[in-house]
């Protein structure tokens, strides 16, 4: 008998009465319509709405909300004037407990949908400090009718959403970029072009460290040079010191891409990084390296890591290390730890760090983990930690570590369906305990550390 072809019951402008039952990884709203899946960017569970269908597939809708009729129990008025058009906080409107669940909810459905992994316990951390909480801004810049916009990508475009204040940032990363963007319409500074691929100033990188209530100031440029007036007033003693600004490097990105960084940093004024410290522990910061956006929660999720290293005598692997920090956190204790980075500038400042905190348990390799792991079968090697990017690890480290054996893997995530397709390969691991540290309150973004244990059979 031939399968009878399924039918989508809704077309493009079709206007209904919705209720909305839940939420996808996105944040966005989902609910069904006779069977057939529509996506309500904006709607939250429990909102009652009428919508209109702007878009189908085979597999699912998206709409648009028109009116909301009845709003969520759990809906609330988000604190920022540009929520609706900004990409960045995606659930300012929703009550933070209620985030927290959304946050385990996408975590425990990643494990059952691509890692057949169910019925398992997930804690949760969530954030003292809401707001305010992120020691680094990134700020887009667009030319548009003359007027200067600076901040964030709206939702799904390139088109620059311009806000004085971000409520997620530190209020000094605020007042700084409004000292920038002033500098910039008062010099006439030329704004790059995306499209064209002109002009000189690219984007802004502003990150704060809460120990030292100081300021560095990233300015990512295409080749070429500031007016000299812009700089002088840049790097003018009273504003450096009103904002606690201690350095001002450029960035030189001469690609025609969307990356936002370069290879290539210099010093304008002042030092070329940043100090930061989390309880004893110094770290060195670069413009360009890799450090956790939320210094509460970072400490949080290095105490995590820390219990489940305790009473360690073989030597640890920390893979994917960046600037070192999980790695000096456990070195300070005397556990021996190996970093693996691949960018050479973040290793730098790890060695950097070891030096300054008197640390001689670490030591750090530049390159690919790919090709070092490798290098350490048959080796003491006890734990292995995984804290790999957004695409998560490939299939030969997910292979090497299997191969190692170590009697534990602690891998640390901030994408919840590759960490469940990488749970799901390492098929000679239990999973002992699962955390979701709420490292991005008001966004989507999920951070989870799992500690694996080596089967014995």
């Amino acid at each position: 008998m031939a399968k009878q072809k399924y039918i989508i019951p809704v077309r493009p402008t079709d206007k209904l009465e919705l209720t909305v039952e839940g939420q996808g990884s996105s944040g966005d709203g989902i609910c069904k319509y006779k069977g057939y899946t529509l996506f309500i960017p904006g709607g939250l569970p429990g909102d009652q709405i009428f919508a209109e269908v702007t878009k189908i597939t085979p597999r699912f809708g998206i709409t648009r909300i028109i009116e909301q009729r009845s709003p969520s129990p759990d809906r609330i008025k988000a604190p920022c004037p540009v929520f609706t058009q900004c990409g960045g906080c995606k659930l300012q409107d929703l009550k933070y407990n209620k985030q927290i669940e959304f946050k385990v909810s996408v975590v425990r459905d990643a494990l059952k949908h691509i890692g057949k992994i169910e019925s398992l316990s997930i804690e949760s951390i969530p954030a003292e400090k809401t707001y305010n909480y992120r020691n680094k801004g990134s700020f887009a810049v667009q030319k548009q009718a003359g007027f200067l916009r600076m901040g964030f990508f709206k939702q799904g475009s390139h088109d620059v959403v311009s806000t004085e204040s971000c409520g997620i940032l530190h209020g000094q990363i605020n007042k700084a970029k409004e000292f920038v963007r002033e500098l910039l319409i008062r010099h006439q500074v030329s704004i790059y072009d995306e499209k064209k691929h002109l002009g000189l100033f690219r984007e802004l990188i502003i990150r704060h460290s809460p120990h030292t209530n100081q300021l560095l100031v990233g300015l990512v440029t295409t080749p070429g040079d500031f007016p000299e007036k812009f700089l002088t007033d840049l790097t003018a003693k009273d504003a450096c010191n009103d904002l606690n600004i201690c350095g001002i490097v450029q960035n030189i990105n001469s690609q025609k891409t969307n990356v936002i960084l370069g290879k290539k940093t210099r010093v304008l004024w002042g030092q070329g990084e940043l100090n930061e410290q989390l309880e004893k522990l110094k770290f060195r910061l670069s413009l360009t390296s890799f450090f956790q956006v939320n210094p509460e929660q970072t400490l949080q999720l290095f105490k995590i890591i820390e219990k489940w290293t305790k009473n360690t005598t073989g030597r640890i692997l920390d893979t994917f290390c960046g600037i070192g920090a999980i790695s000096l956190w456990l070195g300070q204790s005397g556990l021996r730890v190996v970093g693996i980075e691949e960018s050479s500038q973040a290793v730098e400042d790890a060695r950097a760090s070891a030096k300054k905190n008197n640390i001689d348990s670490c030591f750090f390799i530049q390159g690919k983990v790919e090709e070092h792991i490798r290098k350490f079968k048959g080796q003491d090697i006890e734990i292995i930690i995984l804290d790999p990017p957004r695409k998560g690890c490939s299939e030969k480290v997910i292979q090497t570590v299997s191969e190692i054996r170590p009697k534990k893997v602690i891998y640390v995530s901030c994408n919840p369906s590759t960490l469940a397709r990488d749970l799901a390969r390492l098929e000679n691991y239990h999973i002992k305990n699962i955390v979701v540290i709420d490292l991005f309150p008001q966004t989507k973004h999920v951070e989870t550390a799992v500690l694996l244990t080596l089967d014995s059979s």
